[in-house]
Order: structure tokens, then sequence, then C-alpha cells
């Protein structure tokens, strides 16, 4: 593998690291029902998502996210490696993906912690998995918009 692969993984896992620490102290230190209110407009708060993005789908049950996980993992590590796109992105992909990928298997549901809200607005409960997937994504979006050819 080349450099610039190792460092790409290494980010993903930095990212899966952080995601996990995070997660820990949660666990640890905020009940299910405690609101740890930071500031005006963000809360510290502890809450199980046993579905995707903002709860939904929960219908679909764990084993389907986890295998849709597991799929996108091989398929964005295959991309890192052969490195024709936007690195970067694709390995915070890959860590929000294992981050919340561990939390299905051996919680059964994504812990989420991180509690937005302002002038009557609330956004979902999310984590640092989560937040790597969106700038991930959102790279990938921006770079094909963006993109020279």
């Amino acid at each position: 593998m080349t450099k610039r692969v190792c460092l790409l993984f290494l980010l993903a896992a930095a990212v899966f690291v952080l995601d996990q620490a995070t997660k820990l102290v949660i666990l640890r230190y905020v009940g299910p029902h405690d609101i740890i209110s930071v500031t005006s407009f963000f809360n510290i708060v502890f809450v199980e998502n046993t579905g995707s993005a903002f709860g939904m789908f929960k219908s679909f049950g764990n084993i389907f996210f986890i295998t849709v996980a597991s799929a996108a993992m091989i398929a964005v590590s295959f991309l890192i490696v052969r490195g024709r796109y936007d690195g970067a992105a694709f390995a915070l992909v890959l860590g929000g993906a294992a981050g919340n990928l561990l939390d299905r298997i051996t919680r059964g549901a994504v812990v989420d912690f991180l509690d937005f809200h302002a002038s009557g607005w609330h956004w979902p409960a999310f984590n640092v998995a989560d937040s790597a997937l969106t700038i991930g994504v959102g790279l990938l979006f921006l770079s094909v918009f963006f993109r020279k050819e």
C-alpha cells in the first residue's frame, strides 16, 4: 500500500476511535433521561437510535443496517485503495460507518448524544460518526459539482 492509502486508513481509524471514545464517555456518565445543557442551543443527551439517519426506517431491522454498512465499508475501502477518488472524503465515510456499525453489532442501536436546538427548531441527536459521514458525503457531492475534467 502507498503512504497515501495508509494515511487515509489512519484518518478512518482516528474517526472510529474518537467516535467510540466519546460514546464510551456518554455511556459511562450520562443516563438515558439526562439532559446536560452546555449552551443555549446545545445539549448532551443519551439516545439509542435503532433506525438510520434521524431515527428513520426503524422497521428495516438491525440486520439490514449491519449488512448495508458492511457492504458500504468494503466498497469505500476498495475506492480508497484504488485512489481515483476523493480519499479524505471516503476515509471520513469509512470511519463513521465503522463507528456506527460497531454500535449496532454490540448494542443493537447507535448511541447518539449531540443535541442542537434553536428558536423552537430541534435537530435530532447525532454523534461523531454521523458528523464524519455527513462531512464525507458533503465533500463527495462538492467534488462532483466542482471537479475539473
